[in-house]
């Protein structure tokens, strides 16, 4: 199973709990962040979304490249493709 923090590389979107974002900003958590630092916003239209590191740690991969964060919330993290 893949960390979620594997997962956010170069990750284009997020879908949270079933509802697509597009990432506005991403920040792999390292030995540098701590709790309240913020390492994922999102945004769909008018509404945003952030998560802190607290948020995303200890996220349990469910399957699929889903993972369920403590909150209950569903993450999945998704990158564009690219056609040559």
């Amino acid at each position: 199973m893949i960390k979620l923090s594997d997962a956010m590389h170069y990750a284009d979107f997020v879908m949270i709990d079933g509802v697509m974002f597009q990432t506005e900003y991403l920040r792999v958590p390292d030995e540098h962040t701590v709790a309240d630092d913020v390492v994922l916003e999102a945004k769909r239209g008018d509404d945003e979304i952030a998560f802190t590191r607290e948020d995303v740690d200890a996220a349990e991969s469910i399957g699929d490249g889903v993972y369920r964060l403590k909150s209950g919330v569903l993450l999945r993290l998704l990158t564009g493709a690219t056609i040559h």
